[in-house]
């Protein structure tokens, strides 16, 4: 479960984010961790583009490993760049055939550069490298070249290069494919989904059918079927998975990823992690999903050691009905000092639990362990890059999790990266007033980062499913997402005004939470809509979750007049006069979201998302893009990866050298050279 940073406004509340994986505030001043190692004069944003800004991150701490551990970190970061070509297919068939003519065309065409075709092509390109393909990361719609085909066929033409019809028609023809995931429930989610995890001719009722006969209702251990195959009509009409595995679907990539895995484990900290890394292999060689529990209980079990790693197919935010994993590697060096502070919230999970407004019998008796990390990254890849969230709670299945526990960890270095390159502009300009912004200033450090714990640990493990009762996949279809992630925020802002972490002594005073609670008002009634264009509805599950969560929230507490919409000077307000009974109402929803899911009623989760998380006012949105437009911050961040470079003696790694490189065009074009190893049909 990813939880995304959103460049949206001085703290916005970090509940909730996602994929993925979801995955960018701005204004926040945080520290995470050792973060000493910083220069003033680091180029944090070296480029922007489009809606788009390009972040560098450093990695606090690694001079401080030992080589065996910066090999370690060198392989693993290797093994997640060896699959990267696998989410631009799996984002869309026409992907790495398009990607394909774009970077030939920007290494080899020598023609004039300094023309508008060119400026207009080259932002072309770029968006489909942030996005790893032609449809954009978040909001799913297709990028619209400002060139035409005729231009884009002379480049063509002058490198000596060519592009299949089908894939130019995909290029051009607004038409065609032009939404990558579709949530419209009223219409065929498979077929008005562009990503590639289905066969052209397989339709929404295939799918239901498929899984309806393959898994067990109510199995205690169900496996994750789907997650690792893309499912196809063969020649007769028969449904079947073609699995991601060596010698199957990817098998030319996982080839690679094997071999740096393999490296990798000769070099891990612990007996334990290479055991991990063993069935990891064992999985990318076999697409058993057996195995895949099998490791992700290793997994979520090894908890000793300065390095982590998340790896595999594993988020299923790209797919309408949530089976279907996408490929994504993280690698993490642990932040010992943040993380010491977090230790003692995962320490009190069962008192979050029993002190939760949730229904009785929805209650975890015991809270399976979790535990809870910043950590600092040093490589990233697939889905996770180069938009990434920044936090991240795995595994996913949900009796893993109950019975293993899970971990939770915060993006240290990521969040910091991203503070450092925001501006200022949108806290001022939708905050109420004065009194809201120093609140905001004052507490956002340690409330920014304990929303994102309360989200993670304590939401996401909170709650149990009726007996008998399928998965929220199985039950919720194309709302789970939405409402998992809506209850995880609800978790933690319910509790971020509780008593109970001021005694822990991870917050000041309970007043520190409302400027939590401020920050997610403004931001789930107006500054996510910045994101979408006139006349769109939303789409995206986290975008859903979180004006479902305010819209709701304003509307119960309209009779008390707990937020109240304040237009001044033309503009418009949302000011909380009520925090504690807004607590109150978040209390009330946190039962109801609980309740859903643990009885798995489509219908009641369905109602509340299509009523509060789906139209947009157009009069509000068309006010928020002409305020935001006059701040020119760019919405959405991604990032250039550090460059780790080996010190080999006698064929054996004997250093690592940590480069920061600032040109994300050239990184895309190396990445392109060194790690490409699909065709463009696999």
């Amino acid at each position: 479960m990813k939880f995304q940073y959103i460049t949206l406004i001085c703290f916005m509340a970090l509940f909730g984010c996602g994929t993925p994986m979801d995955k960018h505030r701005e204004n926040i001043k945080t520290s995470t961790g050792n973060q000493t190692s910083t220069t003033d004069d680091f180029n944090w944003n070296p480029e922007n583009f489009s809606d788009k800004k390009i972040v560098r991150y450093q990695i606090p701490g690694f001079d401080k490993l030992t080589n065996q551990q910066k090999a370690y970190v060198y392989y693993l970061t290797q093994a997640g760049l060896a699959g990267r070509d696998i989410i631009y297919d799996q984002n869309y068939k026409h992907n790495l055939a398009i990607r394909h003519a774009l970077e030939n065309i920007v290494i080899n065409f020598k023609g004039d550069k300094n023309t508008d075709d060119w400026k207009n092509f080259m932002e072309y390109t770029k968006n489909v490298w942030f996005s790893n393909g032609i449809h954009h990361h978040y909001s799913n719609a297709k990028f619209n070249p400002k060139f035409s085909e005729k231009y884009f066929n002379e480049l063509l033409t002058a490198v000596k290069g060519n592009l299949n019809d089908d894939a130019k028609k995909a290029m051009f023809d607004p038409k065609i494919d032009a939404k990558k995931v579709s949530l419209d429930g009223t219409k065929d989610l498979i077929q008005t989904s562009a990503v590639n995890l289905y066969g052209d001719n397989v339709t929404q009722k295939d799918v239901e059918n498929f899984y309806a006969k393959k898994i067990k209702k109510g199995d205690p251990k169900p496996i994750s079927y789907g997650l690792n195959s893309k499912l196809v009509k063969d020649k007769n009409g028969k449904l079947v998975e073609q699995v991601y595995r060596v010698g199957g679907k990817y098998g030319l990539a996982l080839e690679k990823v094997v071999g740096w895995l393999e490296k990798a484990a000769t070099v891990a900290e612990s007996p334990d992690q290479a055991k991990a890394l063993g069935l990891l292999i064992k999985y990318y060689k076999t697409g058993d999903l057996k195995v895949w529990d099998d490791y992700n209980i290793l997994w979520a079990s090894t908890t000793k050691g300065d390095i982590d790693y998340i790896h595999g197919f594993v988020e299923v935010y790209n797919d309408p009905m949530g089976y279907r994993g996408s490929y994504e590697s993280i690698i993490q060096i642990n932040d010992f000092e943040a993380s010491d502070r977090m230790k003692t919230l995962s320490q009190n999970a069962q008192w979050f639990e029993d002190n939760s407004t949730i229904l009785p019998e929805h209650k975890k008796k015991n809270v399976g362990g979790v535990s809870y990390k910043v950590v600092n990254v040093a490589g990233e890849s697939g889905d996770a890059s180069p938009s990434t969230p920044i936090g991240v709670n795995l595994p996913n299945a949900n009796w893993i999790r109950a019975t293993h526990g899970s971990k939770s960890v915060s993006l240290g270095n990521i969040i910091h990266a991203y503070d450092k390159a925001s501006g200022e502009g949108s806290l001022k300009e939708f905050a109420n007033d004065k009194e809201e912004i120093a609140n905001a200033e004052k507490y956002g450090d340690v409330t920014d980062k304990m929303g994102t714990a309360l989200h993670e640990v304590i939401g996401h493990a909170s709650g149990k499913i009726n007996d008998g009762i399928g998965t929220p996949k199985e039950t919720l279809k194309n709302y789970a997402s939405t409402l998992e992630e809506a209850r995880a925020d609800i978790v933690a802002l319910y509790f971020i005004m509780d008593p109970k972490l001021v005694e822990l002594g991870l917050i000041p005073n309970t007043e520190a939470g409302k400027a939590e609670y401020d920050g997610y008002i403004r931001n789930g009634m107006m500054l996510q809509l910045k994101r979408l264009k006139p006349g769109d509805i939303i789409e995206e599950a986290h975008m859903r979750n979180r004006q479902l969560i305010s819209a709701w929230a304003y509307e119960k507490g309209k009779k008390d007049n707990v937020i109240e919409k304040i237009t001044r000077d033309g503009k418009t307000y949302f000011n909380i006069n009520d925090y504690g009974k807004l607590r109150g109402i978040f209390g009330d929803l946190l039962r109801i979201l609980q309740k859903i899911k643990s009885e798995g009623d489509f219908e009641a989760g369905k109602a509340l998302v299509e009523k509060y998380g789906v139209q947009v006012d157009p009069v509000l949105h068309k006010e928020v893009l002409e305020r935001v437009k006059k701040l020119n911050t760019p919405p959405y961040g991604g990032f250039i990866n550090p460059k780790l470079v080996p010190v080999v003696k006698d064929g054996k790694i004997v250093d690592v050298k940590v480069e920061y490189p600032d040109d994300f065009t050239k990184q895309m074009l190396e990445y392109a050279k060194e790690y490409s190893t699909l065709p463009d049909y696999n």
